[in-house]
């Protein structure tokens, strides 16, 4: 096979695949409404169960929901059969991963949350399978052929399956008002940790300011410039509040009798760029980066008196990128 039959297989998979997508999206309807808003109002967890392919895609689906605030779990379904069904609690929803609706090692589960009148939502593309028959709601995926020609390996339908995963994953996100904040304290690792760090995680604080009053004279605001090493000093007023700041570009302004001048005489008022504490550090980094104008420290300000300052090498060194 030469390459360009080879990309030209690779094309085709994915043109079929996202025609089954663009096809379930346009018919997505009131039972995903349904199944949203019955997720949302458990008071137990959500126990995604799915066999073979259905199963890897229902752990997927388990750890993105978890991810995104919804107390999630995989229950695999040979397991429960064999004692894991005490797992699952009167409180908690099932979400059932199978493409036919007859997956046998699903039996048990079926059997489970009719006797104990648990939700039950099936993910599957057979609206008259055993397992949409004895749901209570059905998101049904749509007849759509899997992208394997002369094999029909599970290609399409897992796809599908991933993606209505997401879908519910997000809308439940949203409805529940879930925040970058939230998702900080279950991503804590990792460049996305790194991200959702916040500027009072990572700035440097009220010892390190180098900050005078807009009264002291050239010599001595050069002397804390230089002291503190940031190429930046900020100016307050007797309360504490943040008047201007004095940088490299400020003191170039104003190098002819420059030590004849004070403070808030330099100083260029009220700086363009400062953080909140809470501030996320992507956010921080972003800020930094804006050509309008691009700066490599920023004062971190809460009631609009200086609390801390973060240069880019704090971000940097953090993962943030």
């Amino acid at each position: 096979m030469s390459s360009q039959d080879t990309i030209a297989v690779g094309r085709r998979v994915l043109d079929t695949e996202a025609e089954a997508l663009r096809r379930m999206a346009a018919e997505l309807g009131e039972p995903f409404a349904q199944a949203v808003e019955t997720l949302f109002t458990a008071r137990g967890r959500v126990i995604c169960t799915g066999m073979g392919k259905s199963g890897h895609v229902a752990r997927k689906i388990a750890a993105t929901l978890a991810s995104t605030g919804s107390t999630a779990m995989f229950v695999h379904p040979s397991e429960a059969s064999h004692g894991d069904l005490g797992m699952i609690g009167a409180d908690d929803v099932i979400l059932a991963l199978s493409k036919t609706g007859e997956t046998r090692e699903l039996a048990d589960v079926i059997a489970y949350a009719a006797r104990f009148d648990i939700p039950l939502i099936a993910l599957t593309a057979a609206a008259d399978g055993t397992l949409a028959r004895a749901s209570d709601i059905v998101l049904l995926l749509p007849d759509a052929p899997e992208a394997t020609d002369a094999v029909n390996a599970p290609t399409t339908s897992t796809t599908l399956q991933i993606a209505m995963g997401d879908a519910l994953a997000v809308a439940l996100l949203e409805r529940r008002g879930f925040k970058p904040q939230d998702f900080k304290v279950l991503h804590p690792g990792g460049k996305l940790g790194a991200m959702l760090r916040t500027a009072a995680d990572l700035m440097h604080g009220r010892e390190e300011l180098p900050i005078v009053g807009p009264d002291t004279p050239m010599r001595q605001a050069l002397l804390v410039m230089t002291q503190m090493r940031w190429g930046i000093v900020g100016v307050v007023d007797a309360g504490g509040r943040l008047l201007g700041a004095i940088t490299d570009g400020d003191l170039r302004r104003h190098i002819d009798g420059l030590m004849d001048h004070t403070a808030g005489e330099v100083m260029t008022p009220g700086p363009k760029k400062t953080v909140a504490p809470g501030m996320l550090a992507g956010e921080a980094l972003a800020l930094m980066s804006d050509p309008q104008p691009a700066v490599t420290v920023l004062f971190v300000v809460e009631d609009g008196k200086p609390v801390g300052i973060l240069h880019v090498h704090d971000l940097l060194r953090a993962g943030v990128m």
